[in-house]
């Protein structure tokens, strides 16, 4: 009777499965693979952020107070009775060495508040508005809080007292956003080259294959270098950021175009492919209506796993100088403030970008990881 009912569930099991479609497969096997999971859950959250990148930071990106030069972070506190708050920091200068040092002061607080008053910023470039997640309280009538024109520095201060939340928050819009409009690059470079050449094979195929080989075989690093040099000093950051991009992109299509092709090449010779070309299906209806969806899944990994490559690229390039430029602001552009090691070992928070660039590559192989796996919905586990 046992027996009978253990069959009976497995052949449920398996009609269940039989009737499920391959996204649904994929779906189901990615969901039981947690680290991935929750790594998709933080890469939503880090696009949140960096789309609404103006509400999520309490300044804006290039709000500045040379007062406040380096700054360091100001870690926040809890009461019931003052609710969320910091304390106001003095600038202290050593009469002997010239030393500067901050010094909290215990006699008031900052108030902080969510949803408070702050700069005001364009919401999209639509309309004005001034509303951050976390900001100062305004002083009213509590004589315990430091006047409203106050600043705070949760994270510190760079060298010209702007913010390095606010700063990391909205650096995020542009490296975050160099990942994303790269693999569009990518995709379009990578499906189209790689599906010519699986699909046609002979000539082409080896001519389109050597190509691959050399771009591959040249050292990314001075190619990169050899590009930025070309860009002129007097373009626009809007301009060179879409080169940087493009850049990145022409470098990084090669590894998505032969996972296309060698998957062309196992699949054009299927029954299905042969019949719909008997029938009189062209060759772009054959490639990009019957074969590439066979292993969209495949493509999908490939473009995730090249996503923290694009990142650490422009990271890189900006780091050096070759890359994006201020006034722009991205997380390699931060970096540059690092190059001193004097200055990091004096002021270690500046090197708080490095640590949302870990965090943001670690959460993308995780997630590469795990559509990896549940790229294959009919094997075991």
């Amino acid at each position: 009777m046992i027996n009978e009912l253990e069959n009976n569930d497995a052949q449920t099991q398996d009609t269940s499965i039989a009737t499920k479609s391959q996204w649904q497969l994929i779906r189901g096997r990615f969901v039981r693979h947690r680290l991935a999971v929750i790594a998709f859950f933080f890469v939503q959250i880090l696009y949140l952020i960096a789309i609404f990148a103006d509400f999520f930071s309490p300044y804006t990106a290039q709000l500045q107070d040379i007062g406040y030069s380096y700054c360091p972070p100001q870690i926040p506190k809890f009461s019931f009775k003052n609710g969320l708050y910091v304390y106001p920091v003095e600038l202290f200068t050593d009469p002997l060495t010239f030393r500067k040092s901050y010094h909290e002061n215990r006699n008031g607080i900052i108030k902080l508040s969510l949803f408070a008053e702050g700069p005001k910023y364009k919401f999209f470039g639509l309309f004005e508005c001034n509303r951050h997640l976390i900001g100062i309280k305004k002083a009213g009538t509590d004589k315990n809080i430091i006047g409203e024109a106050t600043r705070f520095y949760l994270l510190g201060a760079d060298k010209y007292g702007r913010d390095i939340l606010s700063r990391i928050i909205y650096g995020a819009r542009i490296s975050l956003s160099v990942g994303v409009i790269s693999i569009i690059i990518t995709f379009l470079f990578g499906v189209t080259v790689g599906g010519i050449s699986g699909y046609i094979g002979g000539a082409i195929d080896n001519f389109i294959q050597r190509t691959i080989e050399i771009i591959n075989s040249i050292p990314k690093l001075p190619l990169w270098l050899a590009f930025s040099a070309v860009l002129p000093d007097d373009w626009s950051s809007l301009r060179i950021y879409f080169s940087i991009t493009l850049l990145l992109s022409l470098l990084g299509w090669t590894g998505l175009a032969r996972v296309v092709r060698g998957k062309l090449l196992s699949l054009r010779e299927e029954d299905y492919a042969v019949a719909a070309y008997l029938l009189g299906a062209s060759h772009k209806r054959i490639i990009f209506k019957h074969l590439l969806p066979g292993f969209t899944s495949h493509i999908i990994v490939s473009l995730t796993m090249t996503v923290p490559w694009m990142i650490l690229g422009e990271t890189s390039l900006s780091f050096l100088g070759l890359g994006l430029r201020p006034p722009i602001v991205s997380w390699g552009v931060m970096l540059q403030d690092c190059m001193n090691m004097t200055t990091v070992a004096n002021y270690p928070w500046l090197l708080l970008p490095v640590v949302f660039i870990i965090f943001t590559v670690l959460c993308f192989n995780f997630m590469g990881d795990g559509l990896r796996d549940a790229s294959d919905p009919y094997s075991a586990g």
